[in-house]
């Protein structure tokens, strides 16, 4: 029997110990038996866990067997279910395809049968195509014959022709010509007429035309001196600031006020240009307030802008005021009296419109209280009888025409109203008043330095609009009235009947724009007049 390490390990400490042998072999084989009990009862395990382990194994083969098995059934019998799905499902395509192919060749016969139907017809069509060619050809002929034939008759009544009228083919093309562009000029004479007869209902649409027709050929050096302002600048650096940041301060500035602001490369200088004086004036006041100020930027422009134009209003009202207020003139409205005040920003000629009031006013008074007449009513009618060119640039129509509306409006008596309407000689005077106005606004007009139009300058331009209207045929003469505002023109009724006057009178007023220059409006009147004059003896 072998003895363990551990048991002679226990013996030599027992005998070390100095203990009894007995005790020593006791303590051997109590460890020995201990041994040998932990190392039965381990065997026993290891066999129970192998016999466990192997009967683990055997079922768990066992049940693979089986599922393997069971598996390979169902895929036995899957298999034969898809192979007759299968089957079927190729049957019944190939026998879908068939049918298809059956329907295809269905159609492609019957397209040959149509095709060769074609072909029949059209072999046909081209007998019958050739046929008719050979008739049209035939018929050609035919007609070219007759041609020759007409063509040979006509050369010959041609020539009978020539010999009665004693002209050739080109004398009657021309006097066919010459008769029917005579006609032809009657037709447009006529038609203009009645267009205009038409475009006189629709009279508001054409007056607007024909404003801004005057107004785009509006050229005169006088005008274009009084439609600009210059504003002074303390240096040039200003210019950029008031243009801003790409531009949004000039613009800001032009929309409120409706002016158009000129910077080029005139030093320290900027120019307003407009043709309302109002809004020139409320531009250039709201320039020198934010070059003073400094501050240029939209919102502060706005408040500007806005400060401007009660300046001005203040100013026209105060105008009217003081105006009415030298003449002594009581109770007019004052509605009125701040269109009075506008005329202090309004030119005519290089003349003052509000000074040539006042002028006008003045000796139309003392003319009225040398007669013995209503001297208050004569200044009235004298400082109000251009109150149309106070708003002549936002209204339609003549300042004339204008001013009528205005007296009529704020309730003015009539002797004012026709002094207003009568002074350039539209309206025939019904007062003495009336003929005293024209007289001083003549006066006014023509004095020594009142109007930047020389006397010269004047008889030029009437000669020159007499010359133009001369200019046309069939004109006998023509008289250039009212200090050029109307040129009326006498025709010789023999040369021109009644629809070729009013194709004259167009052609007179286009020429007449085209080729001067001219304050205001010219009326053209063309006068066509026949006398029968026999004596009695």
């Amino acid at each position: 029997m072998t003895i363990p390490v551990g048991g002679l390990v226990a013996l030599c400490i027992g005998l070390f110990l100095g203990g009894s042998a007995i005790a020593a072999v006791i303590t051997y084989l109590l460890l020995k038996i201990k041994a040998s009990n932990e190392e039965e009862n381990a065997t026993n395990k290891a066999k129970k866990l192998v016999s466990e382990a192997e009967i683990k194994a055997k079922k768990i083969i066992d049940d693979a067997e089986a599922k393997v098995d069971s598996i390979i059934r169902k895929a036995e019998q899957e298999g034969r279910a898809n192979a007759q799905q299968f089957k079927h499902e190729a049957e019944q395509e190939i026998r879908d395809r068939k049918s298809e192919l059956a329907a295809r060749e269905n159609k492609v016969n019957q397209r040959e049968q149509n095709i060769d139907r074609r072909d029949t017809a059209l072999i046909e069509r081209e007998k019958q195509i050739e046929n008719k060619a050979d008739s049209l050809q035939a018929r050609i002929d035919g007609i070219e014959k007759k041609e020759k034939e007409v063509q040979e008759k006509m050369d010959s009544i041609d020539h009978i022709l020539e010999k009665i009228a004693n002209m050739s083919c080109e004398q009657a093309k021309a006097e066919i010509f010459k008769r029917v562009e005579e006609k032809t000029k009657l037709e447009m004479a006529s038609f203009i007429k009645q267009q205009e007869d038409e475009a006189k209902e629709i009279a508001e649409d054409k007056a607007r035309n024909i404003i801004g027709l005057a107004i785009d050929k509006y050229s005169q050096e006088v005008i274009s001196e009084k439609t600009i302002s210059a504003v002074a600048l303390p240096s040039d650096e200003m210019k950029g600031r008031i243009i801003g940041r790409e531009g949004r301060n000039i613009r800001t500035i032009e929309q409120l006020t409706g002016v158009d602001i000129i910077i080029d490369d005139t030093p320290e200088v900027i120019t307003v240009s407009c043709f309302d004086p109002i809004r020139r004036e409320t531009a250039r006041l709201a320039l020198e307030y934010l070059i003073k100020d400094g501050r240029i930027q939209p919102g502060r422009i706005e408040e500007v802008v806005e400060k401007a134009k009660q300046d001005v209003q203040k100013t026209v009202h105060e105008a009217g005021i003081n105006a009415a207020f030298k003449l002594g003139l009581p109770r007019i409205n004052k509605d009125l009296l701040d269109y009075v005040g506008r005329l202090k920003y309004r030119t005519s000629f290089g003349q003052n419109v509000l000074d040539h009031s006042l002028q006008v006013a003045y000796l139309t008074g003392i003319m009225a209280s040398e007669l013995g007449l209503d001297q208050n009513l004569a200044k009235r009618a004298g400082l109000l009888h251009d109150i149309g060119k106070a708003t002549d640039f936002e209204m339609e129509g003549s300042h004339v025409e204008i001013g009528v509306k205005l007296a009529k409006k704020y309730g003015e008596p009539d002797v004012v109203i026709n002094s207003i309407e009568s002074h350039h000689g539209d309206v025939e005077a019904n007062n003495i008043i009336s003929h005293l106005v024209a007289a001083a606004d003549t006066l006014s007009a023509a004095r020594p330095g009142a109007r930047s139009e020389t006397l010269e300058n004047y008889i030029q331009r009437i000669e020159k609009l007499e010359e133009v209207c001369k200019s046309f045929e069939g004109v006998q003469s023509s008289f250039a009235m009212q200090s050029g505002r109307e040129v009326r023109v006498m025709v010789v009724p023999e040369k021109i009947n009644d629809m070729q006057a009013y194709k004259l009178a167009r052609d007179i007023k286009d020429k007449i724009e085209n080729e001067m220059t001219y304050p205001g409006q010219i009326k053209v009147s063309v006068i066509r007049e026949v006398r029968a004059t026999e004596t009695a003896k």
